[in-house]
C-alpha cells in the first residue's frame, strides 16, 4: 500500500484534546487519501463541530476523548505527571487499538463508533495493514451515515487506487458526487476522483479539474490549481 507523506475551537482543555486529535487526523489521514489543502479544513470543522454538539452524549464523548487523548500521548520519560506518556511508539499503539476498539464495539451504531472505526482505520494503514484498512473504511461507508460514510468512501477509493483497482474506486468517488454530504461537498468528491485518474487518465482529470480553477471558495480553487501543476510538471 503505498504510503503518502504530504502535509481551528474554543480554549478550554476539552478544544484543545478536540484540537490535537484532528491534527492527527490531518495529518495520518493521507496514508489513505491526499485531499491537497482542501482535506485539513473538511475534518477540522467536521470533527470539531461534532464533538462540541456533542455534550449531551457524555459517556460516549468521554470514551472518545480518551481515546484521543491516548492517541495524542507523548512517547518517553514522563516529565509531567498531568501528560499521558507511553515508554514506547508500540506501547501507544496498543492502547489506542484498544480503546478505539473498545469503544466501537460498546457504542456500535453511534458517530462516536464511527469515528473510531475510521480511527482504528488510519492506524492499520500507518501499520501497513490494508486490509485492515479496507475492513474498517467499509464498516463506516456501509453505517448508513451518509456524512461519515463519504469520507470513508474517499479514503476507500484512494487505498483501491494504490492497489490498481481505479475502477472501484471511481464508483466509489462518483456516488459522493452524486449525493454530496455535509461534511464532502461535491466539488471536493470531484478533486479526489481528478487525483485518481491524474496518472491513469490526465485528459479526464484535468476536464473535472479545469471548471475548479474558479472557483469562490479558495481552497477549491487552490487545491484544483495545484493539481493542474502537478500533472504539468510530471509531464
Amino acid at each position: 500500500m503505498d504510503r503518502l507523506t504530504r502535509k481551528e475551537l474554543k480554549s478550554d482543555r476539552f478544544a484543545l484534546e478536540v484540537q490535537h486529535s484532528v491534527e492527527y487526523v490531518s495529518v495520518h489521514r493521507q496514508q489513505l487519501i491526499r485531499w491537497g489543502s482542501i482535506a485539513g479544513g473538511v475534518i477540522v470543522v467536521a470533527l470539531a463541530i461534532f464533538l462540541y454538539r456533542g455534550h449531551e452524549h457524555n459517556v460516549r464523548q468521554e470514551a472518545l476523548r480518551e481515546a484521543m487523548r491516548i492517541q495524542n500521548a507523548n512517547i518517553g520519560p514522563s516529565t509531567n505527571e498531568l501528560l499521558l506518556t507511553f515508554p514506547t511508539a508500540e506501547a501507544r499503539n496498543k492502547a489506542v487499538t484498544k480503546a478505539f476498539s473498545d469503544l466501537a464495539t460498546k457504542y456500535s451504531g453511534s458517530d462516536e463508533a464511527l469515528i473510531a472505526q475510521f480511527s482504528l482505520a488510519v492506524n492499520a494503514s500507518d501499520e501497513g495493514n490494508a486490509a485492515e484498512a479496507e475492513r474498517r473504511l467499509k464498516l463506516v461507508v456501509d453505517s448508513g451515515n451518509d456524512s461519515f460514510g463519504s469520507l470513508a468512501k474517499l479514503s476507500l477509493a484512494q487505498l483501491y487506487g494504490s492497489q490498481g483497482k481505479s475502477a472501484d474506486g471511481e464508483k466509489l468517488i462518483q456516488s459522493v458526487i452524486d449525493h454530496p454530504t455535509i461534511l464532502v461537498s461535491k466539488e471536493q468528491a470531484t478533486i479526489a476522483l481528478a487525483e485518481l485518474l491524474m496518472k491513469s487518465d490526465p485528459p479526464k482529470a484535468r476536464k473535472l479539474l479545469e471548471p475548479l480553477r474558479g472557483n469562490p471558495r479558495s481552497n477549491i480553487s487552490g487545491a484544483a490549481i495545484n493539481l493542474l501543476s502537478e500533472m504539468n510538471q510530471n509531464k
